[in-house]
């Protein structure tokens, strides 16, 4: 059995939650589960508790060690996907399992957040990553400690249907210069399981895709090696719809910039590209057709 159960929550690194908070509410068609801080390092965040994940916009709002970290993010690549949370049952079980495979990540951490609006507080226990040990991406273990409850659905917004909202995430894209390597880290380290392992020279890539908790990691490598990156890097994400047509529409006409719905890659399916307002994250919705 896997240490990891999920994609506990992703993060997207923004300026200012305000306007972050806008973008996100009109592309889940959905308001925001929780308003929160953390205490003590300068950081704040707008949560959506989505059907398989939630998604955490995540920004400096105070002095802090983890604002000042955040702060040099901004300032050296912008906003945009910032990270990802794997979800586990035991903290603890999980870091020596980590550990026992190769993967040296540091002692569970007691956290916790409250809520601005209602004083809510939510509990958690985390797993730190050091960045050298998952290729200079930043993720996290993480096990909570209070109920699921504790973090409310996302409600739909006034006069939004199902239909048209976004019920979950359905793929996180990450780029890389090294399939292998990510194999290794993602299967073998991280026990997560491996759906998927195609190359594809009509498409350029060779894709790896991996399954936890009805969400997919995808790893995409490009077979000309002048067109990946230097190093792994978070890139984009697409979001499932009910609908497509009806979600672009509700999309378009709260004046986001909408492509037109087409084919997907995937048979029986059909997609739609959010290009803004985004804070930096390419951006698909996608559905059955």
């Amino acid at each position: 059995m896997t240490e990891v159960t999920s994609v506990d929550h992703i993060i997207i690194a923004v300026r200012d939650l305000g306007e972050a908070e806008k973008n996100y509410t009109a592309i889940f068609g959905r308001e925001p589960s929780w308003k929160g801080v953390h205490p003590g390092v300068g950081t704040g965040n707008v949560l959506y508790r989505l059907a398989n994940t939630y998604v955490e916009l995540y920004a400096p709002v105070a002095e802090g060690a983890n604002a000042d970290a955040l702060k040099k993010r901004l300032d050296e690549v912008g906003e945009g996907l910032y990270g990802i949370v794997l979800g586990v049952e035991d903290a603890a079980a999980a870091t020596e399992a980590f550990n026992a495979r190769g993967l040296k990540s540091g002692a569970p951490v007691d956290g916790s957040g409250r809520d601005e609006i209602t004083g809510a507080v939510r509990k958690w226990r985390t797993i730190a990553m050091p960045a050298e040990e998952v290729r200079g991406l930043f993720m996290l273990g993480i096990q909570h400690l209070s109920p699921e409850d504790a973090l409310p659905p996302a409600p739909l917004s006034a006069g939004v249907s199902e239909a048209e909202a976004v019920p979950g995430c359905d793929h996180v894209v990450i780029m890389t210069p090294d399939a292998e390597a990510c194999k290794t880290l993602f299967g073998e380290k991280l026990g997560i399981r491996l759906a998927l392992d195609q190359t594809k020279p009509e498409w350029g890539v060779r894709q790896l895709f991996f399954r936890a908790g009805g969400l997919t990691i995808e790893v995409v490598e490009a077979l000309d090696k002048s067109k990946a990156p230097k190093t792994e890097r978070f890139w984009g994400l697409a979001w499932k719809a009910e609908n497509v047509g009806a979600a672009a529409a509700r999309l378009a006409k709260a004046g986001l910039d909408i492509s037109e719905v087409r084919v997907g890659r995937k048979e029986g399916t059909e997609v739609c590209t959010i290009r803004k307002a985004t804070n930096g994250v390419p951006t698909l919705l996608v559905g059955n057709a």
